[in-house]
């Protein structure tokens, strides 16, 4: 997945009412621009830190950057934006990058599913049980080495985790795909300390057959790539 629009850096000011954010750019020109993710970013928004912002003139749009990229002190890069996570998810489909699935042909998005939910990607193909497949983004990391999922209580989280559930029970395939947005880090495991409830409730959609699947990102301030499976400790 390539950025739309270059990206251009600048450094931290403050992040604020979880979708706001200043900005200093190299010129020193302070702006606002918009914060795509509602988690709570944790250890990833200290004052100073170098980020990646894309500009945008569309006229629709009150803010003119959207922040993509944090860098961290050792250079490592993080995903900021949770939405460009189906995007490169649906890249990877459509390559077959994602062995354990695929076999299957035919995607659609958003597709409205168990009780008033969507689910990301309904993946279908001849002979094949239809494959139900929920997407996250994975940031967060207070270990080196290792991310963590979630990075805040997710009560919506846990109800996708219910409705993958279900969908084993009548038959389908149901998949917990975690995508984690980060370069410094070579496996995974839940922050069960951070939401017990969330953890709870993927033990049991664990036990009643849905499968998990971790990948890692290629990334730059030119885009972000799936790239493979990475270890899992879950």
């Amino acid at each position: 997945m390539r950025f739309q629009t270059p990206l251009i850096p600048a450094r931290l000011i403050r992040r604020y009412k979880r979708f706001l954010s200043d900005m200093r750019l190299e010129d020193g020109t302070e702006v606002t621009a918009h914060c795509p993710n509602p988690g709570s970013m944790m250890g990833m928004q200290q004052e100073g830190l170098r980020c990646w912002l894309e500009p945008n003139e569309d006229p629709k749009k009150k803010l003119k950057y959207g922040w993509r990229l944090v860098e961290m002190p050792d250079g490592a890069l993080v995903g900021v934006d949770t939405g460009t996570a189906n995007r490169i998810v649906a890249e990877a489909l459509a390559a077959q990058k994602i062995p354990a699935l695929a076999a299957y042909a035919t995607q659609r998005a958003e597709v409205k599913y168990g009780a008033n939910s969507r689910i990301d990607f309904l993946l279908s193909a001849p002979g094949l049980p239809d494959a139900y497949v929920e997407v996250k983004s994975v940031t967060l990391s207070r270990t080196p080495g290792l991310a963590e999922f979630p990075d805040s209580v997710t009560a919506r989280g846990a109800k996708h985790l219910v409705e993958l559930e279900n969908m084993v029970t009548q038959g389908h395939r149901a998949v917990m795909l975690y995508l984690v947005q980060r370069t410094d880090c070579t496996a995974m495991q839940l922050a069960g300390d951070i939401d017990p409830t969330y953890a709870a409730a993927f033990a049991k959609a664990r036990q009643a057959g849905v499968e998990v699947i971790c990948c890692a990102c290629q990334m730059s301030p030119q885009g972000i790539t799936l790239t493979g499976p990475i270890a899992t400790d879950l």
